[in-house]
């Protein structure tokens, strides 16, 4: 797509309608649970991989070529060279910052929108109104010495404690974390970091803002997050509820992450748009 190659895995009928997950930043950001009920519901469900991470192509994670509104092109063009018509766009994490700005750019793309632990700005300093991360969360996650990145258990490790600290199912993350090590096509930091992390959206272009565009969305729209979210407080997807008209919020009882256990309840909201 648009000049790069994109890993992708299909869930159900390709005559389907279709359900495009962005990863945030990886696939896997996706439960396997969850793209499996959407396919059990009637639905193509087809996660796939940002660039610099996965299966998708990767040139310099330290010196992105591209950036959000790149990733929001992406999006759409997959979604018409996947499908006979709109669909159904879900983004989690980093993921749904591309889905809000695919929506917005690309209207004609999709039929309608899931959001996902995501907020309604870019990395970096949030509006006054909005949460920002825990500090007292952020500096014991980020205090951590890095793991050796060749050392496929170490990093596993690495992330369930981060996974921990943040309130998630380290066990889960643990599990995700070596999947995504296993699919990462290198084992230098950058690479790793750009997958296991997702940090190379701190070095993308994500101008201009697009929260003051969001009243114009006109999607049926979803909104799930996390009550227990210290990442993302749950005070942004309040936010994208407002301001996104007639969107559903749904407030799992959950950090961060997605969890598997939650899969059949976000599945089912999600068949429902």
């Amino acid at each position: 797509m648009n000049g790069t190659t994109l890993g992708v895995e299909s869930f159900g009928d390709w005559r389907a309608p279709l359900v495009l997950l962005v990863g945030g930043t990886t696939m896997l950001s996706w439960p396997d649970e969850l793209c499996e009920r959407l396919a059990a519901g009637g639905r193509h469900a087809v996660r796939y991989d940002l660039r610099d991470s996965g299966e998708s192509e990767s040139a310099d994670p330290q010196a992105p070529g591209y950036t959000l509104r790149t990733l929001a092109a992406d999006a759409a063009a997959l979604a018409a060279a996947l499908g006979e018509g709109p669909a159904h766009l879900a983004g989690i994490g980093v993921g749904g910052m591309v889905a809000q700005v695919a929506a917005l750019d690309h209207p004609e793309a999709f039929s309608a929108l899931t959001l996902v632990g995501t907020r309604p700005v870019a990395p970096g300093p949030v509006d006054p109104d909005l949460p920002d991360h825990d500090k007292a969360t952020m500096g014991r996650l980020f205090s951590r010495p890095m793991p050796d990145w060749t050392d496929r258990a170490a990093v596993a490790g690495f992330v369930a404690a981060g996974a921990e600290v943040l309130g998630d199912d380290p066990v889960a993350a643990r599990a995700t974390a070596a999947r995504i090590w296993d699919r990462t096509p290198g084992t230098e930091p950058p690479v790793q970091l750009a997958n296991q992390l997702g940090v190379v959206f701190s070095r993308l272009d994500c101008t201009p803002r697009w929260r003051e565009r969001l009243p114009g969305l006109d999607l049926p729209t979803l909104v799930v997050h996390g009550r227990r979210d210290r990442f993302f407080p749950v005070g942004n997807a309040e936010a994208l509820a407002r301001e996104i008209p007639g969107a559903r919020l749904l407030v799992l009882d959950a950090a961060r992450a997605l969890p598997a256990s939650a899969a059949a309840e976000v599945a089912a909201a999600m068949l429902e748009l």
